[in-house]
């Protein structure tokens, strides 16, 4: 189904309508992309015209690096199967206009607590499972951040057959020798039971580094540095097991497609793209002792 673009508003209404949760800051932007000629043409040369509302999906959802920043908001509530919390997940698809999810991912499992609560007797993967067999979600799979989030999600493929996991995958972090040889671990785990990988924060510089930052659009800071950049995004597509997701901050959405039409195998170069990030002044997102999603307040 085409989606009309004639403004700002009619955007925000759709989202709305549809809960796709897009930050008003990314509505210009999304209809800029669309109304630029040179999109435009390159898109009537295969036969499209005006975005469809499964771009819009792709757009709002299953392209965001995480998971509920600025993306899937509607409700899931897995508790209490016995008074029918299955009946939640039916109505999120309601509101979403569709009768099945092709993947609902279990978010940030990387505590002890989460982990335990999600494969209780009354967890969500009951409840996921249930919904799987009804034919409600196809795929089950599970997220995470921090430097605990590669062992935690080998822990979790021994528990249950995941699709997918989702992990932050860039160069500073597996700089860190403990997190490098758990992410091995669970990369070699996913190619023997063939388990998609998603990677997230391939172009993170580093946290905040105050709350006065202006015009922030997701809660860490992006590269801005563009051969930084792009050798960043190379190599993450350096690894052709890997997936990488783009960042839920649509002013680096085109510039990271962009950057993936122009990539080469090996091109990434890591020792050019080590200095590129020293001179960026890039560090790791997340570290131990400091694995906790960072929200500065205005």
């Amino acid at each position: 189904q085409y989606i009309a673009i004639d403004a700002d508003e009619t955007l925000q209404q759709l989202s709305e309508e549809r809960n796709l949760a897009l930050n008003p800051n990314d509505i210009p932007v999304i209809r800029s992309y669309f109304l630029d000629p040179a999109v435009k043409a390159a898109r009537e040369a295969v036969g499209l015209s005006l975005p469809t509302d499964v771009e819009l999906e792709y757009i709002s959802q299953a392209r965001s690096d995480h998971c509920n920043h600025n993306t899937f908001r509607g409700r899931f509530d897995y508790r209490d199967l016995a008074t029918g919390a299955r009946e939640e997940i039916r109505r999120s698809l309601e509101r979403l206009q569709t009768d099945h999810l092709d993947l609902i991912q279990f978010h940030n499992l990387s505590d002890e607590e989460g982990w335990q609560e999600a494969f209780s007797d009354d967890g969500c993967l009951r409840a996921a499972v249930e919904a799987r067999d009804e034919g409600l979600v196809r795929f089950i799979g599970v997220t995470g951040h921090g430097t605990r989030v590669a062992a935690m999600h080998a822990r979790s493929l021994e528990r249950f057959d995941f699709a997918s996991v989702l992990l932050p995958y860039n160069y500073r972090m597996l700089e860190q020798p403990a997190y490098a040889a758990d992410v091995a671990v669970l990369l070699d785990l996913c190619r023997e039971r063939n388990v998609a990988v998603q990677t997230i924060k391939a172009v993170a510089k580093r946290v905040w580094p105050s709350a006065d930052a202006v015009d922030r659009h997701c809660w860490y800071q992006p590269l801005e540095e563009p051969d930084a950049f792009e050798r960043a995004v190379h190599w993450v597509l350096d690894e052709e097991d890997l997936f990488l997701n783009t960042s839920s901050d649509m002013t680096m959405f085109e510039r990271t497609l962009e950057a993936a039409a122009r990539h080469v195998p090996g091109a990434s170069n890591g020792p050019a793209l080590a200095a590129a990030l020293d001179a960026a002044d890039a560090e790791p997102l997340f570290e131990p002792g400091r694995d906790d999603v960072y929200r500065p307040t205005a």
